[in-house]
């Protein structure tokens, strides 16, 4: 008996270890690899500069889900897709490889463009039956806005990149088109917690914050004047990173 609860508490634990692993690793090397930058910014460019960072390292968590967590994303790879086992292994060592890339800023025009290219892969694969079905969903519409948002700032990368590399044009359409995405998906977000305000900070899903957190309707308003505002202003590209 107390072999088989030992076996399901490292059968459990090996996903959220592994997880937390991936994001550990990935922080310390991405600060690593920006310690000129961050010693050579001054004052809140000193967080600008840590943007390959805080985008690099979920990714890292992501793809350590796909290798150590097969079991919970194999149901979300479509049916009709051959081998899916091998596709959600492939997307974990991708998602650890563009990571990398990233945090290191290693080749992040080839990794920025393809993994935006694979997360629009995701949303047209796996998001038009729910919207087709359930178009009225604000549930749904917040999904595909915060998958294609990611590809959005993937290509933002790219671009800056590209732009570094003297392909300013290419790099320019990019940043074009991540800006205009971001944008749409924080209005979105903005609007949707003026409406339900009692919803937890941030994406805006079903969860609700908890009644104990004072002044939570006031936390939500203020949540979406941030994303209303913040969204607002990298469409008009108003301080914000990429500049089309």
């Amino acid at each position: 008996m107390h072999t088989i609860i030992l076996a399901a508490l490292l059968e459990f634990s090996r996903t959220p270890v592994s997880m937390c692993t991936a994001g550990i690793l990935l922080f310390l090397i991405a600060l690593w690899a920006a310690k000129a930058d961050i010693a050579g910014a001054r004052g809140l460019d000193k967080i600008v500069v840590l943007s390959n960072l805080c985008f690099a390292a979920p990714l890292a968590v992501f793809g350590a889900l796909h290798l150590s967590g097969v079991d919970f994303v194999l149901p979300i790879v479509p049916s009709y897709m051959p081998w899916r086992l091998f596709w959600a292994y492939f997307v974990g060592f991708a998602l650890l490889a563009a990571s990398l890339s990233i945090a290191t800023k290693i080749q992040v025009r080839w990794s920025g463009l393809l993994f935006g290219i694979m997360m629009f892969l995701f949303v047209a694969m796996l998001d038009p039956r729910g919207v087709l079905a359930h178009p009225r969903d604000r549930f749904v519409w917040t999904l595909v806005l915060r998958e294609s948002s990611f590809g959005g700032g993937a290509w933002i990368f790219a671009g800056n990149a590209m732009r570094e590399q003297g392909r300013g044009q290419g790099g320019s359409k990019l940043i074009l088109v991540g800006r205009v995405i971001i944008a749409i998906a924080a209005i979105f977000y903005g609007v949707e917690h003026f409406l339900h305000p009692a919803g937890a900070p941030g994406v805006p899903l079903e969860k609700l914050m908890p009644t104990w957190i004072p002044a939570r309707l006031l936390i939500g308003y203020l949540t979406g004047a941030i994303l209303f505002v913040g969204g607002a202003a990298i469409l008009l590209a108003r301080k914000s990173m990429g500049r089309s």
